[in-house]
């Protein structure tokens, strides 16, 4: 069925939409209106994009659909115009793995020496190009909303930052945000309350790695650079909003200003 949805927008059939919402409770605690909007935005998103299945994993309609929903869920309230997936315009391809993938990687240093080395990929989102995901840990979300992971979030938010031209955990802010009056100020208001919220939780990870201190709750990954630090909190406030504002108090206002969380949905 997903390649007859795929053909245009349809109307997402009542039993899997419902089935999707069961697996993932973090959809399902959103309000009637919210769903509703995620629902319909859900279903352009099928309309737009391309699955691939590696390993021979079939993709179907469940999988297709339980992607485009957590994908869809940064932008729910960003669909001002009906521009919300415009946030996902450079892409069309989701290449999704079965499992986690081990990726061969190549640098070279001040000294011109190359090194290579192997890293272990849950997903990876790429500049003007695909997305990669793995389905046991899209499949496990509403699981591990209890630890504020979910590497479909993770990746669609690298993609909106990466709206700017690059990934640099500064997504482009709407005018007017948070009240400033210019690109550059809000740019630095939102760099002022992210950076020492990085460097709060980089020093966490290593008093736990170093000294046996106590463990963040998020992923440590989110302490290897700012990009990281905004995707995995971002992964958090998405699946699991009360643990997050506990932990992460000072980016409640931040992420609910970018997010437009308190915004109206189209009727």
């Amino acid at each position: 069925m997903w390649a007859w949805l795929r053909r245009r927008a349809r109307t997402i059939p009542e039993a899997l939409w419902q089935r999707t919402l069961d697996r993932y409770p973090f959809l399902a605690s959103l309000t009637e209106p919210e769903r509703a909007h995620l629902r319909r935005l859900s279903s352009r998103f099928l309309a737009q994009k391309e699955f691939h299945g590696t390993e021979r994993l079939h993709i179907s309609d469940e999988i297709a659909l339980a992607i485009a929903a957590q994908a869809c869920l940064p932008v729910l309230h960003l669909d001002q115009r009906g521009r919300a997936l415009a946030w996902y315009s450079d892409f069309v391809g989701i290449v999704v793995h079965r499992r986690e993938v081990l990726a061969q990687r190549e640098t070279m240093d001040h000294d011109g020496v190359v090194h290579r080395y192997s890293e272990v990929l849950a997903g990876e989102a790429m500049h003007k190009g695909p997305v990669m995901l793995n389905w046991r840990d899209v499949a496990h979300a509403g699981a591990s909303a209890a630890h504020g992971y979910n590497v479909v979030i993770h990746e669609f938010i690298h993609k909106m930052d990466m709206q700017s031209g690059r990934a640099d955990g500064c997504p482009p802010l709407p005018a007017g945000f948070m009240g400033t009056r210019s690109a550059g100020t809000a740019q630095r208001l939102w760099l002022a309350t992210l950076q020492p919220a990085y460097q709060a939780f980089r020093e966490q990870v290593i008093m736990a790695e170093r000294f046996g201190g106590e463990p963040p709750w998020l992923n440590a990954y989110g302490a290897t650079s700012l990009v990281e630090f905004f995707a995995v909190t971002c992964e958090a406030y998405f699946v699991n909003r009360a643990r997050f504002e506990l932990e992460l108090p000072a980016l409640v206002p931040l992420y609910d200003a970018f997010f437009n969380r308190n915004g109206p949905l189209p009727s």
